[in-house]
């Protein structure tokens, strides 16, 4: 079952203050920080969450809240994918509470170091089962082998692409998935790589 918006705030905000604490929170910071005034809602969310297998609770301990080992982790959604500004990507972990993020299963994606989201925007990428308004999750890195599908930011342009990527001497041919549209073609130097493809979260209709 999907979480709620709520219920992936309260993982945020479990896991962000287990870290910086060096145990759990109660259910009244856990209130406090999540905007929700009664303790029966952080109950009853906490319960979904422990249903779901995110968390174990001991609940006569007021900070019996343990998540889950390696069962999931915090993905950023950090901007759009499309012809425009360059994507701000850091090359350090991406603070859980600046950005919103995603939950994923830690069999889809292993770690959340150096990973990070886009919504998609545009069809170039169709044929590669990319579509509009779906989510890429990408691996922050600024190289690419042949035929890796990748986030290139075209420095004179200004504008960050997702595409196939080929290197051909000194010229980078960017291919879109797509036979209505045709290659960009740029001398090597005027592209940066700013991620890899590692999955992508389809938007159903």
């Amino acid at each position: 079952m999907p979480l709620s918006e709520r219920q992936e705030n309260i993982l945020k905000f479990i896991s962000q203050f287990s870290a910086d604490n060096g145990y759990p929170p109660t259910i009244r910071e856990i209130g406090a920080a999540v905007d929700i005034p009664s303790t029966s809602v952080v109950n009853y969310n906490l319960n979904v969450l422990k249903r779901e297998g995110y968390l174990n609770r001991s609940p006569d301990v007021s900070r019996g809240i343990t998540l889950v080992g390696d069962r999931f982790v915090f993905v950023p959604i950090v901007g759009t994918i499309a012809a425009g500004e360059p994507i701000p990507v850091p090359d350090v972990d991406f603070p859980p509470f600046e950005y919103e993020t995603l939950t994923l299963p830690s069999d889809l994606v292993k770690s959340s170091e150096g990973v990070f989201a886009l919504h998609v925007k545009g069809d170039s990428m169709i044929d590669a089962l990319v579509s509009d308004g779906d989510i890429v999750i990408m691996k922050h890195q600024q190289d690419a082998d042949n035929g890796n599908m990748v986030a290139a930011w075209l420095k004179d342009e200004d504008e960050t692409t997702l595409k196939y990527f080929f290197l051909e001497e000194d010229q980078i041919r960017l291919q879109p998935a797509n036979p209505t549209m045709p290659p960009i073609y740029t001398h090597a130097s005027n592209v940066e790589i700013q991620g890899k493809i590692l999955t992508v979260i389809r938007q159903l209709a």
